[in-house]
This record gives structure tokens, C-alpha cells and sequence, in this order.
């Protein structure tokens, strides 16, 4: 079944998306493109972050080639100050401020060590970030500060994150498993999305896990779980507990290993998407050798990604197709694509219905 590769569609602007991470903001502004917008980000002298088109309203001047400074962020053309309300608070040489000389402005606030931006035109609602377990909690050690800019629609890379089959094959040397390949995917729909997930059951522990807890001589069930949360966010779920351990929340939370890696995929144009991660896990809390391998095994995984989403796009670009065939591992893929699809025709219908 082929099925036509579309990079035109809208995208789902009534969310936060993951911007920068909070430490990227110093000094200076900092330029991005957000959901095909020219944004700017800055921090105000009381912390606040402001996030505003990056356009001066006079000339149309990049507010990014300019600086932090007087309160707010100063054009580099002619000086012109702006909050991050995006109002104009000083001009030099005149005292009287237009009612026009002002830019739009973004909803951002910090969280997860990372800024957020809210691009739509409903209001921001603080309900809709993601969820994240153990984050900032006792007994969990955190990576971040991880970012590639990957040269694919978003879309692409929502089938790869919900496509476990690929792991095997793509990454050999990190995350993939050959014992799990001829092993069923289920796929079940949550309160925020999918989660794609198996288990492999009643298996020896595998090194890192015999070096990350003690297992003893017996031997365990793990589940690697692929998750989708609408509209851009993924994350992998590893558990690894003793064999025959129930499996409530609160026992594969405790009784093994767990790791929560997180993706924040951002779309910075139709064919460009700012990929984000931070990885959190409750095992080697203090070792920094085993940190830095780990922080460096992820890299290479995200950049194996990066590398085959990269060349789908330049592919799908070509032939105007996304696939001639489907298999059964498509099932998650297609379901998270089509889930998108709805919240885009939800946000068009509501869109038409305050003009009308």
C-alpha cells in the first residue's frame, strides 16, 4: 500500500514545545525557529524569560543581532528596548512611544531545565507539559542538556521513536538486542498518547544489569516500552526486575532497574526538527565514568537516528511517497500519526469557528 509523503501540513501550535535548555540563555539573545517562526529568546534582569518575534517592528531588524540590555532586549539598529511583553520601553532620542512600536510575544516559562514555548492562539495552559517520573527526585540521577538539530520532518521521527523493531538493526552497538527481535509488539493507547512495549521474560540479567543491581543468581523480566505523547514527545521505559516480580507501578519502580529516556521533538521548519533529551535513571547514581559512557552511548544512538531520518526525508522528498508497503510493526507509527492528524483538524475547526 503506497502511501504519499506530505511535508505541508499544519502543526499542532496549541502545546508547549521544548525551545532551549535554560543554561543556552546568558548574555545574549538566542535566535531560533520554532514551528517555522522567527523567534527570540532572552532573559530579563528579574529572570523572566521573553520570547518574542524576531523582528524589530520598525525595520524589520533581527532583534537576535542585538543584546540584553536596559531591562529588556536592545535592537542593534537603532536601539529600541522591548520587554518581554513585547512592548516597547524605551527609544532613543524621543520620549513618545508609538502604540505600534511593539512584537509579538510567546508564552515561555522554565521547566525541566528546559524553556518552553507556547506558539498558538489559545491561552497557555500549564496543564498540557509533560509528566516526568522521578524527575528531581531522591534516588534518581539526571543527564541533560542533550540537543541535535535532525534534518527531518517531525513526523518521521515520531515513526522511528514508536518503531521498536528498528533498534535491532540500526543500533547494533547501543540499544539494540537481537534476542528481542522475533518478539510481538503490543500497543496500547494512555491518557497522553501510545505506548508500544514488550516483554522478554524469564531471561539471564545482561552485564549492565548484573553491574547496575544485584539480581543474584536468578534471572528477570524486562520490558522496554516506546511511548508517544501528543504532540512531540517520546520516551523510552526500561524496567528490568527478578522474574515473576508483580508488575504494579510501584514494583517497577523499586524492585530493579528503571530508566526513563526522554525526547522532545520540536519542529524548527517542515523538514528540520530540534530534538531534545534528557535521560533519567535510578541505578550507579555516582559514576561519573559510567555517566560520561552513557551521555556518549546516547549521543551515538540519537545520531544513528538523526543519520537515517535524514535520509528518509532527502527520499521521501524524491519519490513524493512515504512507503510502498506497510508491516505489522507500522501499527504504533500510523496510530500516533493519525492522532496528530486529528489535533491539527481540531485546532483548524476551532480556528474557523472564532472567525466565522
Amino acid at each position: 500500500m503506497s502511501l504519499k509523503a506530505d511535508f505541508t501540513q499544519d502543526f499542532v501550535r496549541d502545546q508547549w514545545y521544548a525551545a532551549a535548555w535554560s543554561t543556552e540563555l546568558g548574555d545574549r539573545p538566542l535566535a531560533r525557529h520554532i514551528l517555522g517562526e522567527r523567534v527570540v529568546f532572552f532573559r530579563q534582569p528579574d529572570g523572566v524569560i521573553g520570547a518574542l518575534e524576531d523582528r524589530c517592528p520598525h525595520r524589520m531588524a533581527p532583534l537576535s543581532m542585538g543584546e540584553c540590555a536596559d531591562g529588556g532586549i536592545r535592537c542593534g539598529y537603532h536601539g529600541m528596548v522591548f520587554d518581554a511583553s513585547g512592548s516597547c520601553i524605551g527609544i532613543p532620542g524621543q520620549d513618545i512611544i508609538p502604540p505600534t512600536a511593539r512584537t509579538r510575544a510567546y508564552p515561555a516559562v522554565e521547566k525541566y531545565g528546559l524553556v518552553w514555548i507556547w506558539t498558538g492562539s489559545a491561552d497557555a495552559d500549564k496543564t498540557k507539559f509533560p509528566v516526568i517520573p522521578g524527575y528531581g527526585e531522591e534516588g534518581w540521577a539526571l543527564l541533560d542538556g542533550g540537543y541535535q538539530l535532525h534534518e527531518g520532518n517531525y513526523r518521521i521521527e515520531v515513526e522511528n521513536l514508536m518503531d521498536p523493531a528498528h533498534t535491532t538493526f540500526l543500533h547494533k552497538e547501543t540499544i539494540g538486542n537481537k534476542n528481542q527481535k522475533d518478539i510481538p509488539v503490543q500497543v496500547a493507547q494512555t491518557d497522553r498518547g501510545l505506548s508500544a512495549y514488550r516483554w522478554i521474560e524469564n531471561v539471564p540479567p545482561s552485564p549492565l544489569d548484573r553491574k547496575s543491581r544485584d539480581f543474584g543468581e536468578g534471572k528477570v523480566d524486562r520490558r522496554v516500552a516506546f511511548n508517544f505523547e501528543l504532540p512531540a514527545t517520546s520516551f523510552v521505559d526500561v524496567a528490568v526486575v527478578p522474574a515473576g516480580t508483580e508488575r504494579t507501578e510501584e514494583r517497577l519502580m523499586n524492585a530493579g532497574i528503571r530508566t526513563f529516556s526522554y525526547k522532545f521533538l520540536t519542529p524548527e521548519t517542515h523538514r528540520t526538527t530540534h530534538f531534545f533529551w534528557l535521560h533519567l535513571r535510578n541505578y550507579m547514581q555516582n559514576d561519573e565514568g559510567f555517566e560520561a559512557g552513557l551521555r556518549a552511548s546516547l549521543e551515538k544512538t540519537f545520531s544513528e537516528d538523526r543519520d537515517m531520518v535524514a535520509a528518509i526525508q532527502l527520499e521521501q522528498e524524491a519519490t513524493g511517497l512515504r512507503q510502498r508497503t506497510s508491516l505489522a510493526i507500522d501499527r504504533a507509527p500510523l496510530m500516533a500519526l493519525r492522532m496528530i492528524d486529528r489535533m491539527v483538524a481540531a485546532q483548524s475547526a476551532a480556528l474557523e469557528e472564532a472567525v466565522s
